[in-house]
């Protein structure tokens, strides 16, 4: 297991210093974006979070997946097929894109560019998650942990030249604030696809054997069609979801702009601070899926178990440190944001949703690699049914307004934790207190 470990360090550490340059970049957005303007741009980042994903078809994890459970010989054709598949792709989505952006009214407020930057998202992220996927396939976490740190590296550098030097108005600079976070998406293209094309010349040279099409593009799309089915719900969800906070924080009583100030100050600070240490467990995540996966597929039970420990262990070791900094010095770190005592006490309320979302990530990366996806789409399903009932009915009432956004967001994620937890135990044969393991037979 140490090539995982070592993955797990790489990306961990490349995305500690990220996730520490995200909060710079949120501090300058804060700053030079004000309450309202923070508010807008936090409100169109799941819009284009969800190109972003219908872009990458889940591609890294069907094809991460299938990399690591095929011997080398077939990777050089297995990648053939998938970059054929995105092709295709691409060009049908990209077409599709082009007709019904200008209609999408999730835009409309925004700079006219905008609808037109995010298409440029649509072959930009198609692509570079076929490199994506091979690497993490081949646990080379460390051209994943460069590609990672040099998008945030470009953005914090554009943004504070831009707004050190030049003065905007409110309208342009929301336009360069998205404008600069689709550039280092380009660079990380950039970066990406020249180590594939370097990795990919040393395959040619290597002894091979070709796959079946069909089996190829039948054994991808069994990953990615219900993977992309479940990240769209959740991508669709937190696109809606700012809609259903600001329209049950209205009902209440508030302004709709005091609403979308609110929103701000929960997403743009207490959020972007509590979810600070998620860098270990998107770590965790990245390498988990391929690791399962290979071990899964040779019915290794009991490493599985061994896994399983190991990950709940350090994320409760981590996460409990992590929320309690949080709750004890949420004055200090929020007011590098805001002069406000308002976000400090969404970050202090919001601990249940911030420990329970570390476990949440490396859980679905166990779920993935157990071919668990149907279970993991129910799970979301009803954590989001759950969360957004109570946020609709304690929110819309004036004495209880963000305390009840608050109250289901950390409800929903509790549940979800939980609904993984007890599933992965059972299929992997270990109890939920991690006692009386059931060793499983190989090839039962």
């Amino acid at each position: 297991m140490a090539i995982y470990y070592k993955g797990i360090i790489f990306l961990a550490a490349a995305a500690f210093l990220g996730e520490g340059i995200e909060i710079l970049v949120n501090m300058i957005l804060a700053r030079e974006l004000g309450s309202h303007g923070l508010g807008l741009y936090m409100s169109i980042l799941p819009s284009i979070f969800l190109i972003v994903l219908l872009s990458s078809f889940e591609l890294p994890v069907s094809i991460s997946k299938f990399i690591a459970e095929k011997e080398d010989r077939y990777h050089r054709n297995i990648l053939y097929h998938a970059i054929t598949i995105t092709i295709v792709f691409t060009a049908v989505l990209l077409l599709l894109a082009t007709a019904i952006i200008p209609f999408i009214p999730v835009f409309n407020g925004y700079h006219p560019y905008v609808r037109w930057l995010v298409l440029i998202l649509i072959p930009i992220i198609s692509f570079t998650s076929v490199a994506r996927g091979y690497f993490m396939g081949r646990q080379q976490m460390g051209k994943i942990a460069v590609s990672n740190f040099l998008r945030k590296t470009i953005q914090l550098g554009v943004l504070f030249g831009l707004f050190r030097f030049i003065a905007f108005d409110a309208e342009k600079a929301l336009l360069i604030a998205i404008g600069t976070l689709i550039g280092s998406e380009i660079i990380v293209f950039l970066y990406l696809i020249y180590m594939f094309i370097i990795q990919f010349q040393q395959l040619k040279r290597q002894p091979f054997s070709n796959m079946n099409r069909k089996v190829v593009r039948k054994n991808l799309m069994a990953v990615s069609i219900p993977t992309t089915g479940l990240r769209l719900f959740s991508a669709f969800t937190n696109a809606i979801q700012p809609f259903i906070i600001k329209a049950a924080l209205v009902r209440s009583g508030m302004t709709a702009t005091l609403a979308t100030e609110h929103f701000g100050m929960l997403m743009g600070v207490a959020i972007s601070i509590g979810f600070f240490p998620a860098f270990i467990a998107h770590s965790l995540m990245v390498v988990l899926i391929p690791a399962v996966s290979k071990m899964h597929s040779q019915r290794d039970f009991p490493s599985l178990q061994k896994m399983l420990q190991q990950v709940m262990m350090l994320t409760f070791v981590y996460g409990i440190a992590a929320v309690a900094i949080f709750y004890f010095f949420a004055p200090q770190l929020t007011s590098l944001f805001f002069k406000s005592e308002t976000p400090a006490l969404y970050l202090q309320l919001l601990w249940p949703f911030f420990l329970f979302h570390f476990f949440i990530m490396p859980m679905q990366a166990f779920l993935i690699g157990l071919d668990l996806l149907k279970e993991a789409f129910f799970h979301i399903v009803w954590s989001i049914i759950i969360s957004f009932g109570l946020i609709l009915w304690l929110a819309s009432m004036p004495e209880w307004q963000m305390n009840g956004v608050i109250i289901g967001m950390n409800t929903g994620s509790v549940l979800l934790a939980l609904m993984h937890y007890l599933t992965i135990c059972k299929k992997i044969g270990v109890s939920i207190f991690m006692k009386g393991l059931i060793q499983k037979q190989t090839g039962r």
